[in-house]
Formats: C-alpha cells, structure tokens, sequence
C-alpha cells in the first residue's frame, strides 16, 4: 500500500482465525507405546548379541586359569617343607591363582582351584606354626568338627568362615589345608589326590 507522499507502508498481517483448531500434541510426544517398545528392542538386541558373543564364542563364564607350575617350583626350590600338588584331576578342574611366600614365621605355599561345579577351593601348605597360621586361613574361631581318612592319612574337617568348610593335615615341619565352600563334594577328592 502507497499512502500520498510516495512512501510504502507495508500492510498488516491478517488476524488469526479464531475459528481455526490448535494443534494439540499428546502426553508423550506423539508416540504410542509400540513405538517405545520398538526403540527400547533396538537399543536391547546389539547388547543382547555382545553378551551371547562372550559367553559362547569367547568362553565368558570359565575360569581364568594360570600357570601355577613356576610357583610350585619356587616352593620346592626354597626346601622349606615338602610340596605336595593334586594329582589326577580332570580338565574341568582350573588353577586360578598361586603364591609362594617367605617371612620371619615360615613359608606358606597358596594355590587356588574352581572345581567342576565351579566352587572354590584353596589348597594351602605352610611351615607357620598351626597355631598362627588357622586363624589367618579358617577365620577366628575354627572348630574341628569330625575326621576323613585318605588312605594311610588322617584330616581333621573343621567348620571355617562362614560357608566354608576345611580339611587339615598336621605333618611335621608342615600343615596342609584344603579350603572349600561347604556343600563341596569336591573338598574330599581334592584331599585325597594331594600326593
């Protein structure tokens, strides 16, 4: 629109018809719950991929297994005590752990095992006095509870921390204990393979 001195005058918006609908939005955006669903599946199935991936192709849930033999070589080396490992275990059985250590009080050898039913169990030798090294080992408090022969050898079978049951060999110059979760039908064979 011109007005009479030749200037423009721009012309005014039109008015909003009242008339007209507002463009309502519903309480979640406008999506259904299907839609969730889907993005969730979507972000679920790669993660759900990666962790049948680890557990069936990379063996997720077995063990780490280490070489216990140049820890058991460096306890024999040392002569402290006579070492003693299990003998005969299958290949289900896994060494998880081992450690030789030397102080004021003696030499203690530890090596850890997963049996079968992947339950713990810690073997440990030692030239400690017994009388030092069961509360640092068992807990406590341990109370011997009942005996197992092996052979010519005789275990004490003791109560240890909590969930745990223990067999102890008392030799001279050396205890062995083997340590193990106590429903472990495994502690006895583990004991008796010692050789």
């Amino acid at each position: 629109m011109v007005n009479n001195g030749g200037v423009a005058i721009p012309e005014a918006a039109p008015a909003p018809d009242a008339a007209a609908e507002p463009v309502t939005v519903g309480k979640r955006g406008g999506r259904s719950p299907r839609d969730m669903a889907l993005s969730l599946g979507i972000l679920l199935l790669p993660i759900a991929l990666l962790i049948l991936f680890y557990r069936v192709v990379l063996d997720g849930d077995k063990p780490v297994g280490v070489d216990a033999e140049p820890t058991i070589q460096q306890a024999r080396s040392a002569a402290v005590f006579p070492v003693v490992v299990p003998q005969r275990l299958g290949d289900d059985w896994h060494t998880v752990s081992a450690t030789f250590t030397r102080d004021s009080d003696g030499a203690t050898l530890r090596l850890g095992y997963v049996d079968p039913g992947s339950d713990p169990i810690q073997l440990v030798e030692s030239s400690v006095a017994t009388a030092k090294l069961l509360p640092v080992e068992l807990g406590k408090e341990p109370k011997a509870v009942s005996t197992f022969r092996d052979g010519a050898r005789t275990w004490q079978r003791y109560d240890a921390r909590e969930g745990e049951n223990a067999l102890l060999l008392l030799e001279k110059g050396r205890t062995i204990i083997v340590v193990g979760m106590a429903g472990s039908k495994s502690l006895e064979s583990f004991a008796a393979s010692l050789g």
